[in-house]
Formats: structure tokens, C-alpha cells, sequence
């Protein structure tokens, strides 16, 4: 049943359209072979490989299978113990030499793109590279097939001899062909029997010596061996039997090699058949602008732009379905030569190719059903193949298929029930359907009959549809409208080709009511559709509009998002250029009391306060001044100075100094004060006081600093100028052990402290933690 099905449908010219994209007789081979799968899960693996080859075909517009052959027959007499010839071992050194070429060539793409391609890496990585063997048949045997002079050195004297006796032969006919050119019939060397003569004619046979080996058609000439060649003839031919033997014994020699490694061999073979097979696939959905499905098994076909791949791609009109899912039958009517056999024909060729592991010529985002059976009863007077089939045929083959069609079943009727008495011809089309969408099947019917234009309307899961029609050119349009019965256009036909009014009107009234009132309803439906594809279209245009202002909007936002980052990027360097001036004029200051420190002088009073007053003026101004002129607020307002809070226009967090008045507030953000409208305003939990804290007496001990340093998380850099400052403040202070606490980690950070450690002048020693004090993830430092 397939196979009638496959044929009907021209699934068989797709395949020789497939063929054309194959790069060896095993690609043609497996194609010819292959069907459609029943089983979606096999089908979607073929589908992801189709996928696969053309994204490397988009990457890199080539795969390399050159050398590809049919080598299996060689390798079948390898294994049984025959000897291959020159010409099979070449053959074979080709199938590992494009075994190799695509391995390296995945392995190439796979490192050098940023692609996931599972299915053709696996394929890659099952290849077995026999180099070896590869280079050995061709160092032995050249391109044009002949065992070469180098493949042994006995083979390359042997041939040196025969060089050497081939020139002797010709010096001396040479030298007979001058001094006895009456005698001869033309001044030539030739070979007969393998053997070099002279061409002598018939009345100087016996003045001339030697052996006859042939003579012309007429008998005027003879081929004679002089007398004075036969004996280097015979050295010729002896060589000649030895170089054979060589040859054989070469051949013999690599046969034994491939006989050595045919496992191996076989599988390169399958694999690159396969490998041909599937880029095939991805060459012709490139032909014809095939997109990959998506697979169901549930029934479901959404078929966007789809178009027949066997009509030419500039004359096929793409059409649009959707089945299986609020309805499973769709009832086609329309007018002949409209295209409703090529919609039943696409539909199913369509289904054939994405269940064969091919691409769908129709737009990304379409989906195919996989069904188990697929029956199709078209007799299509404008098919490829111009067959026509009576009301006999039609029913025969229908019997058939309404005994095998069930849920999994995909069927095709063509002109239902045509081709007897039309009242008989809708009822039986009518039965037919009804049994079919019994069974759940998934069904698309043509007609001509009107009981099935309203038979849709009456039946749950029945959708009509129609290929248009335009009464003004009298010709069709072919597009397919869903929803949509096909109206008779008899009578419109008519009337422009230049029918009489009172015969149309005549012919009018024997029309029945009821059917009037279809054909008025079918023409309602049609401006209907006409209006909702009028509004499409505006909505469409709406939608663009839409986007463009939305695009014109965004970018506006990001421009105003640079230019808030620069504003905040600026800010902060100007903040950090003040914290970095203060900071080095802190470090400037404590350097110099350490230094007078170390070098035993005592620190007066005046020159600690003097040391107090610049570490306070080192500190960035806050600007206290006005939050001291603050009278103390009685009651609470909306933001009190100290509370945290969010500039929500900026994103960034800061502290309230003061209220200019019942609107704005002076805000510090960082080093940064700003007035701020108190809409932007928004409320943290954290509420901090605002002062600017004097440094600590710098006098021995009761200098405040903690006993250890947490540098986990910070850089190396940074790390290791914290440790500087902080033995700096840890001496000071008069401390005599501290701890730095690094963590664990890679070590690196350990390491490089452990490095600074070493070269301090005021370290004495350290060492790791004990487990109650970090373990190796801090050290102890001991201070001179």
C-alpha cells in the first residue's frame, strides 16, 4: 500500500531530485532504499541530522567526501583470500583518505565554531583513521593505478632492465630500419606478439633473416623478428615475466594488509555512506528552501507557505493549513484546474518527506504529523503522470483503505464519490467521511458537490475550505482559503463569456431554494474573509508602527542611560581622587610618626595634636556646618537627617543632611551632596548618624586597631597594600602577634603575603594557624 501511495503522491521524483545532492553510489544506494518511518522518535533523529549537516553546510558550504566508492565487493574478496587488484587497492586507499579528511575536518569545525552538533560528532568519532595503511597502497600504487617503479626496490631494477633491453632492441632495428630501407614496407618499429619486428615486404622474405610473426591483410607485408633481436627479445620477455611476478607479489602483499584491518574498513564505509546520505538531505533542502518541522505523533499539521516541491518555485502559489486539532477532516471545493489536487498532493508529499528525515519546502515554525498509515485515492487528470481512473477504480481502492484506516492514518480523497450520479455520488461521499472521522483519522476530501460544503457546517471536526477563484480573469488563483466553501461559478462564468441575462435567469429558478441559500451563504463567507484579511493587514501595519515607535522609545532610554552612567562614572572619579588625596596624605603622616617612632624619638604633645588636626583635615569635608545650624526637629517629619534613603531617578543610595524645605532635601550620596525633590525619595531600614569621627590618639596601645586583617575576597593587589597599612597601624598599636586571615583557596593569595612577609624589616616570623586559630587559612605574625 505504501509503495502505490509513494507513487501516486511522486514521492519517487522526489528521490531523484535527492539523488542529484549525493556524492557516491552508496548515497544513491541508501536513498533508493529508504522510506518513510512510523516511529517518531526515529524520525526526529533523522530530522536533527538533516538539521545538523545544514548548519555546517551554512558554515562552511562544503562537507568533504572525495574518494568516497563502493569498495565493499573488494573487501569481500580480501576476506575470502583473493587478490586485489591495483585499481580496488586504490580504491580503497580513497575511502580512508576521505575516512580521515572528514574526521579532521568535524574536529576542525567543532573547535573553531560555537555549535553543538551531537549526532555528526558521534558519526566522526566512530571513524577509525588507518593512515598508515592508506599511505602505504598509495607509495606503492600512482594515481593513474599502476604499481609504481619505488613500491620495491627488486620491482625498480627489474624495470631498469627492461629499460635497459627495450633501448638495445631499438638501437639495433634502428640501425636495420637505415641500411635495408628497400627491403622494408615502411620504416617503422613495431610489436607483434609482443615481440618488436620489422615491417618487410613479401618478395625479400628470404634476404631477409629472422622469424615471422604476421603479415598484412593483402599478404604484401611481413612481420618479421630480425635474426639479430631474437635473442634480446627473449630477455625482454623473461624480464617482463619476472616484473609481472613482482607486481603480483606487491599486490598480494597489500591485499594482505587490507585483509588485516576489513572490520574497520567495513565500518568507515557504512559510516560515510551515512554521512553521504544525510548531507544529501541538507543539500536538497537548500535547493528548495526546506525548512525543519517540528514532529508529532498526536495528528497535528500546521503547514505555513507550504509549497509542492516538484512545481517550479517561481509559478507555485505557497498555502497555509492547520489540521488535527479543533477539526480532523477538511472538505476542499473549488472549481477544476484550481489546485485542489495539488493541495491534496502537497499535503502528502509533504508528510512522506519530513516522516523520511527531509526538510518541508514551507516556512520555519511548520509542523508534521508522523502517522502509521497514509492512504491517498487521487485520480488527477492534470497530475504528472495523466492518469484517470472510472468510479470502479475509485471505489476499489477505497474499499481497501476504509479497511485498514484507523486514529494513525492520514488519508487522501480526491473528487469523493465523482464519477456516478451525483445525489448517489454525495451520499456515498457523505457515509464514506462520516466512517472515517469515526475511526479519528486524519482525512482531506475534494469535491464538487454542495451536500459537502454544508456537511462541514453540520459535522463536529469537519472544516471547509476552498481554492479561490476569480470570476474577472475566469481564472483561479490557486490560494487556499480555510473556513471558506467554494462557490459555484457557473453562472458568473457564463454571463462573462457572453451568455443571454434570460437564459442565466432561467437556469436560476431551477435551482433549489436551499441551495441559493448555500451559495448566498458562501458568498457571505467569502466578503467576510475578505474583511478579516483587509483587518489583518491593518493590524499588521498597526503592529510595524507599533514596533518603530517601541524601537525610537528604547533607544531614546538607552542614550539616557549612557549619559546617567557617565554623569555617575565622573562623580565617582572625582569622589575616588579625593579619597585617594586623603588617603595618601593619612599614610604620608602616620609614616612619619612611625618613623620617629623607630628611630627612638618621643612624640611631644603639640606635634600629636598637630598630627590629629591634619588626619582630620585629610578627611573629605561633609559639610557639617549646616547640620549644626539644624534646629533640633520637636517633631518628626517625613526624612530625618541621618536616615538612609534611595534616589530613585539615580539608583543609588545615600543619607538625608538636611531639609531645604517642605519639597527638597540636601542628600549625601558618597562624597557627593545634591539636592533632591522629595518624590525621588524613598525610605531604607538603615538609619545612620552623619559625623565626621576623629582619628584615634596615636600613642601606643591605645591606638584602636583589630588584632587580625580579613583579606578573603580581595585581590592580590590590594591585598597586599592592606597587609602594608596594617602592620603599619598593628606596630603603632605596639602589637606584638597579629593575624591575617587569607583562607584557603589556590594558595595564591597565601603565597603572596607569606612573599611580603619575608622581606619586612619590622616581621620577626610567622607561621600557619592552628586549627582553633584558621588552620592554613590565616597566618600568625610576630612583630619586632
Amino acid at each position: 500500500m505504501l509503495e502505490k501511495v509513494m507513487r501516486t503522491l511522486e514521492f519517487d521524483k522526489v528521490k531523484k531530485q535527492w539523488m542529484n545532492y549525493v556524492a557516491s553510489s552508496l548515497g544513491k544506494e541508501k536513498i533508493d532504499s529508504h522510506l518513510p518511518s512510523i516511529h517518531l522518535s526515529e524520525v526526529t533523529q533523522w530530522q536533527n541530522e538533516t538539521a545538523e549537516a545544514s548548519t555546517i553546510l551554512r558554515l562552511r558550504g562544503h562537507v568533504p567526501l572525495g574518494g568516497l566508492t563502493d569498495i565493499r565487493p573488494a573487501l569481500k574478496r580480501a576476506e575470502i583470500g583473493g587478490d586485489l587488484n591495483a585499481f580496488e587497492l586504490l580504491q580503497i586507499a580513497g575511502v580512508l583518505y576521505a575516512s580521515r579528511q572528514f574526521k579532521l575536518f568535524m574536529e576542525q569545525l567543532v573547535e573553531d565554531e560555537d555549535v553543538t552538533l551531537p549526532i555528526l560528532e558521534a558519526k566522526s568519532e566512530a571513524i577509525v583513521i588507518l593512515k598508515e595503511l592508506e599511505q602505504q597502497i598509495k607509495h606503492s600504487i600512482d594515481e593513474s593505478g599502476h604499481v609504481a617503479d619505488h613500491a620495491s626496490e627488486a620491482l625498480r631494477h627489474i624495470r631498469q632492465q627492461l629499460k635497459t633491453s627495450e633501448k638495445k632492441i631499438r638501437e639495433r632495428l634502428e640501425q636495420l630500419v637505415r641500411t635495408s630501407q628497400k627491403m622494408l614496407s615502411d620504416s617503422i618499429i613495431t610489436i607483434r606478439n609482443d615481440r618488436y619486428v620489422l615491417p618487410v615486404k613479401q618478395e625479400y622474405r628470404y634476404a631477409f633473416k629472422g622469424t615471422v610473426h604476421d603479415q598484412s591483410s593483402s599478404g604484401a607485408t611481413l612481420f618479421i623478428e630480425p635474426q639479430s633481436v631474437i635473442e634480446l627479445n627473449h630477455r625482454l620477455q623473461e624480464a617482463k615475466v619476472k616484473e609481472k611476478a613482482e607486481i603480483d607479489r606487491i599486490l598480494r602483499a597489500l591485499t594482505g594488509l587490507v585483509a588485516t584491518e576489513l572490520a574497520p574498513i567495513r565500518e568507515n564505509v557504512l559510516i560515510l555512506a551515512d554521512i553521504d546520505f544525510i548531507f544529501a538531505k541538507a543539500h536538497y533542502a537548500k535547493a528548495i528552501k526546506a525548512s525543519k518541522p517540528k514532529m508529532n505523533d498526536q495528528g497535528f499539521i500546521v503547514l505555513k507557505e507550504a509549497r509542492h516541491p516538484l512545481i517550479d518555485s517561481e509559478k507555485v502559489i505557497p498555502m497555509s493549513l492547520f489540521l488535527g486539532d479543533t477539526y480532523t477532516s477538511l472538505v476542499v471545493t473549488g472549481p477544476n484546474t484550481g489546485g485542489k489536487t495539488v493541495t491534496l498532493k502537497t499535503i502528502g508529499l509533504l508528510t512522506l518527506m519530513a516522516q523520511s528525515g527531509l526538510h518541508i519546502p514551507a516556512q520555519e515554525g511548520s509542523e508534521m504529523a508522523v502517522f502509521e498509515s497514509i492512504f491517498a485515492d487521487i485520480g488527477d487528470e492534470q497530475s504528472i503522470e495523466q492518469s484517470l481512473s472510472t468510479f470502479s477504480s475509485h471505489m476499489t481502492n477505497i474499499v481497501q483503505i476504509l479497511k485498514k484506516v484507523d486514529e494513525k492514518s492520514l488519508v487522501l480523497f480526491d473528487e469523493l464519490g465523482a464519477g456516478t450520479d451525483p445525489e448517489e455520488g454525495a451520499a456515498l461521499a457523505i457515509a464514506i467521511l462520516d466512517y472515517v472521522l469515526a475511526y479519528k483519522a486524519r482525512v482531506v476530501a475534494t469535491t464538487h458537490y454542495s451536500e459537502l460544503k454544508a456537511y462541514a457546517y453540520n459535522r463536529e471536526g469537519v472544516m471547509n475550505a476552498s481554492v479561490e477563484f476569480d470570476v474577472e480573469t475566469l481564472q483561479p488563483t490557486y490560494r487556499l482559503l480555510i473556513g471558506v466553501p467554494g462557490k459555484s461559478n457557473a453562472f458568473e462564468i457564463s454571463k462573462r463569456l457572453g451568455l443571454e441575462d434570460f437564459i442565466i435567469e432561467k437556469a436560476r429558478e431551477q435551482i433549489s431554494t436551499d441551495h441559493n441559500k448555500v451559495n448566498k451563504m458562501i458568498v457571505s463567507l467569502e466578503e467576510l474573509q475578505k474583511q478579516a484579511a483587509l483587518d489583518k493587514e491593518k493590524a499588521e501595519k498597526w503592529k510595524i508602527e507599533a514596533e518603530q515607535v517601541r524601537k525610537k522609545l528604547q533607544t531614546q532610554y538607552e542614550e539616557f542611560e549612557n549619559e546617567k552612567k557617565q554623569f555617575l562614572k565622573k562623580a565617582e572619579q572625582e569622589a575616588q581622587s579625593v579619597v585617594d588625596k586623603a588617603k595618601q596624605e593619612a599614610e604620608e603622616i602616620i609614616h612619619e610618626l612611625r618613623q620617629k617612632q623607630l628611630m627612638g624619638i618621643n612624640v611631644k604633645e603639640h606635634e600629636l595634636i598637630e598630627a590629629k588636626t591634619r588626619l582630620n583635615k585629610a578627611v573629605p569635608e561633609l559639610d557639617t556646618k549646616q547640620r549644626k545650624k539644624q534646629p533640633v526637629q520637636t517633631k518628626r517629619k517625613v526624612f530625618a537627617p541621618g536616615e538612609e534613603v534611595k534616589v530613585t531617578s539615580l539608583g543609588q543610595k545615600g543619607f538625608i543632611v538636611e531639609k531645604i524645605n517642605g519639597e527638597e532635601y540636601t542628600v549625601q550620596i558618597g562624597i557627593i551632596k545634591t539636592k533632591i525633590h522629595v518624590n525621588d525619595l524613598i525610605k531604607t531600614e538603615i538609619k545612620q548618624k552623619i559625623e565626621t569621627k576623629p582619628l584615634a590618639t596615636i600613642k601606643g596601645s591605645s591606638y584602636h586597631v583589630k588584632t587580625e586583617l580579613d583579606l578573603r575576597g580581595a585581590r592580590y593587589e590590594d591585598a597586599i597594600v592592606q597587609v602594608e597599612k596594617y602592620l603599619d597601624d598593628a606596630l603603632l598599636a605596639n602589637y606584638p602577634r597579629v593575624s591575617i586571615i587569607h583562607g584557603k583557596g589556590t594558595g595564591a593569595l597565601r603565597k603572596g603575603v607569606h612573599t611580603y612577609l619575608k622581606k619586612h624589616s619590622r616581621v620577626k616570623g610567622f607561621r600557619l594557624g592552628t586549627p582553633s586559630e584558621g588552620g592554613s587559612g590565616a597566618t600568625v605574625v610576630e612583630l619586632k
